[in-house]
């Protein structure tokens, strides 16, 4: 028989990017690397334009001034993978956002703009415009909404609303 063998739990890990602070496996990060993957985040974000969220996470976006939190998927209608539809569909999502000196509005913004159907693209909200973009995963014919609920991750974008200008459903200005 073979002699068990024994690994150490907490092994540093040496990184080969010189820019990544050194972790252990098995622990939890330091505040120095939590602190650079935010700083990477935001920089992302500022630098796309947008912002990705699975379902309850939340962000500081320090050059907008507000944190946002992906609450959930409120309704998730949109044609699966492999069907053939008559419409595309549409997804919403219930966004909680918080300025500086706000306080916190829950937002929900779909994948359409459609007044009549109350499907709102984009949402104003202290001087910006938050708009849905992109809805991940789709559904499939093997599994929908309840069985996807928990996994979805959206990407949102906001910019700097034009003086005098709101979006068409303007529910919330500060």
């Amino acid at each position: 028989t073979k002699p068990p063998v024994s690994t150490p739990k907490s092994t540093p890990v040496k990184s080969t990017n010189n820019s990544e602070p050194e972790m252990s496996t098995g622990m939890p990060p330091d505040k120095a690397a939590i602190k650079q993957a935010e700083a990477e985040s935001n920089q992302q974000a500022s630098q796309t334009g947008m912002v990705y969220l699975k379902e309850g996470e939340k962000k500081f976006l320090k050059e907008y001034g507000m944190s946002i939190t992906y609450k959930k998927m409120s309704e998730e209608r949109r044609c699966p993978v492999g069907v053939n539809c008559i419409w595309a569909g549409v997804a919403t999502a219930e966004i909680e956002v918080m300025g500086l000196a706000t306080r916190p509005n829950i937002l929900k913004i779909s994948t359409m703009q459609d007044g009549n159907r109350g499907y709102a693209k984009s949402q104003d909200f202290n001087g910006y415009q938050i708009s849905l973009e992109q809805v991940t995963p789709n559904t499939t014919s093997d599994r929908g909404f309840k069985a996807l609920q928990g996994t979805y991750k959206i990407g949102i974008k906001i910019k700097k609303q034009e003086p005098g200008k709101t979006s068409p459903n303007n529910t919330t200005t500060k």
